[in-house]
């Protein structure tokens, strides 16, 4: 999470000199790319265990004393 780490840093610190643009390194820009595909592929896989756990809900319906 390096590259994350170094973006947000950047950011704040532009923001803080007012300045309206980022610019990033070709192999930082690569970083970041790759740390962010790397968390959405597991969020993805995450999710995807998550939906393949079946709850079961069970249903019970009584008469009772119908008479």
């Amino acid at each position: 999470m390096i590259y994350i780490k170094k973006f947000i840093d950047k950011v704040s610190l532009l923001e803080s000199k007012m300045n309206k643009d980022v610019i990033l390194p070709i192999t930082d820009a690569r970083g970041l790319r790759d740390e962010i595909s790397k968390l959405l592929s597991d969020l993805h896989d995450s999710n995807a265990k998550k939906e393949k756990v079946e709850e079961v809900i069970k249903v019970e319906i009584t008469g009772g004393k119908f008479k």
